[in-house]
């Protein structure tokens, strides 16, 4: 059964909770618990302030995110959010996905590997933590922006609440939404779309966003 997760103990104890394995034998952050016991340990021993981000342990410098930690179903790892920044000179950090800009990944699979490179993760924790001080982050290019579907348009101008909930998200949680509406070619796809996406519109969340 899926669950909201309250805390850090709780998701290393539970996992995420986003999924029907969450708080039972199978869930995945049980395939791991030595790992990630000694990356939460390394993080937390760099001064980052850990909080709970997304059902993940997320850790800040300054208000600005640094680094998540999370588990996988064939490794766990430490994200960091600028990590293209940052001097990789042993080559560990890889891009999170193809389209990735910003983030690298450390990955781990044994607990040996974390041990074996502890001077680097410490080094890379600080530079992490210098490059969030300095405030640079990495120049993303400029995306299209979305269209507005004819249906979201008329909904919007007959609905004065979800008019205002509409223009009060973020340009991303917008782009969120409006990514699904326009993935369906049809007005009879994206109509029940619309009804569906309401609730999160009105509670200020994205289309991806519990």
């Amino acid at each position: 059964m899926k669950q909201k997760i309250e805390s850090v103990d709780q998701y290393f104890l539970e996992g995420c909770g986003r999924c029907e394995k969450g708080a039972t034998p199978d869930c995945k952050i049980h395939r791991w618990p030595g790992i990630l016991a000694e990356l939460r340990r390394l993080v937390r021993a760099s001064g980052l302030i850990e909080t709970l981000k997304w059902s993940m342990p997320a850790y800040t410098h300054q208000g600005k995110n640094v680094v998540i930690v999370s588990a996988f179903n064939d490794y766990c790892s430490i994200n960091f959010f600028q990590g293209a920044l940052l001097e990789d000179e042993a080559g560990l950090l890889e891009k999170a996905g193809e389209k990735t800009q910003a983030a690298r990944v450390l990955k781990f699979t044994e607990l040996s590997q974390v041990k074996a490179r502890k001077k680097q993760i410490q080094a890379l924790l600080a530079q992490a933590i210098a490059v969030a001080e300095s405030g640079a982050r990495v120049d993303r290019p400029s995306r299209p922006a979305e269209p507005l579907p004819r249906e979201l348009e008329e909904a919007l101008a007959r609905d004065a609440a979800l008019r205002e909930a509409w223009e009060a998200l973020t340009p991303g949680r917008r782009r969120s939404h409006l990514l699904h509406l326009n993935q369906a070619k049809q007005a009879k796809t994206r109509l029940p779309r619309i009804e569906r996406q309401r609730e999160a519109i009105l509670a200020g969340r994205g289309f991806n966003e519990r």
